[in-house]
């Protein structure tokens, strides 16, 4: 899947993913897809909980090499 924007967020701990893919959603327009790739394994669970509170899309999530892939689609 070809995301329109890309989030590096390895490294990263619980909330700072989230605070940031919230932020790159925030400079995207409605139907834009943003993949996050992060290392935190709490992202999963905090990427599915997001899209539920905010209303965007969760498109994808898969687990790549120990890297947890999120795609969003910005609502």
């Amino acid at each position: 899947m070809t995301a329109d924007k890309e989030l590096d967020a390895r490294g990263l701990n619980c909330p700072l993913p989230i605070l940031k893919a919230k932020k790159a959603l925030a400079d995207m327009t409605s139907g834009q897809t943003l993949k996050i790739i992060a290392t935190d394994g709490g992202s999963v669970r905090d990427f599915q909980a997001f899209a539920k509170q905010t209303g965007n899309d969760l498109m994808s999530q898969d687990t790549v090499n120990g890297e947890y892939v999120t795609v969003l689609k910005r609502r």
